[in-house]
Order: C-alpha cells, then structure tokens, then sequence
C-alpha cells in the first residue's frame, strides 16, 4: 500500500460485510496468534469492514475486523501465509482452500479487531426479517435490515480492541 501514498491515490472505502466466525478463530485475533483471515471466496480491490457473527454456542453479532485488501493467490501460496502466521496452520488452510478443486484463496490482512456488547440470535430474529446466520459474506449496503443493525453495533460502546502485529 505504500505506492498508493507516493503516488497519492484515494484508499478504497472499505466494503461492509456479515460473515460468521468460529468462537476459536476470534480469540486466536485477542491472542495474537491470528493475524489473516483465511477464505474459499472473497471480495477483491478494496479493504472490508467485517461485522462478526460468531457461530454457536455464541450466537452473536458482536465484533468489526478492519481487514485489508484481500490478497489472493493458490492454495499453496495462500497456505504459506497461514505458516508464517503460526507454525502448522498451512496444513489445514491448503486443502480448506483446494476443496472441490478450487485453484484461488484469499487471505486478509487483519488490521483492527474491536468487540461490542453485540446482538444475540434471539434480538436479530427481532431485529430482522426472516433472520439466519450469514453463508459466505452478505454486502451490508444491499440489505437496508443490515445496515441499520450494523449501524446500532458502532453506536454501541467498544468493549475491547486489539490491532494485531503482521506476520513476520
């Protein structure tokens, strides 16, 4: 990202979206362990600004993680990334990314994680029409039900925030 700056292009804004998240890979994020997310199908060309809905038994929407633009690559250059994050985690991110014969993975440079109060499943039933937790990523700005929830989740106060290091 250093050539946008000598060169003085605008930044992206950053693409809202809902994805779910297991409950273990959010505090790998706390612990510093996580520095990537790791995905089959993403979003390229600008950063994103993702609304956590962390799967059972938490069942929440309670988290943003600024992440960067997604860097896309194989599985096997995408596994390394995962290596170099924490030693063995290639392993299970190469044939998670080659399932099915894909031949492109994306990984995200986690840039800031901040934790709310957040929404159980039961207040986003509520809250939304025909609630289900997200499959793959929902663009919050095609959903006006969404904007309006992850509106009220940045209203609310931070309860936690971490910025983790890169991998080196």
């Amino acid at each position: 990202m250093e050539h946008e700056a000598l060169f003085d292009l605008p930044t992206p804004n950053p693409v809202p979206v809902v994805m779910c998240l297991d409950a273990q890979w959010y505090e790998l994020m706390w612990n510093g362990h996580k520095t990537h997310e790791f995905r089959r199908r993403f979003l390229t060309g600008a950063p994103t600004q993702w609304f956590v809905y962390l799967t059972a038994p938490e069942s929440r929407l309670c988290a943003v993680i600024d992440l960067d633009v997604a860097i896309e690559g194989n599985p096997q250059e995408i596994a390394q990334i995962a290596e170099r994050m924490r030693p063995g985690n290639g392993a299970t991110v190469e044939p998670y990314l080659a399932r099915g014969g894909r031949e492109v993975g994306y990984a995200m440079p986690i840039r800031r994680v901040r934790q709310f109060p957040g929404f159980a499943a039961v207040e986003l039933e509520q809250m939304l029409e025909g609630f289900h937790p997200p499959q793959g990523y929902v663009l919050v700005d095609n959903h006006p039900g969404w904007r309006a929830v992850c509106d009220k989740l940045l209203s609310s106060p931070v309860l936690r925030e971490t910025t983790p290091s890169p991998a080196p």
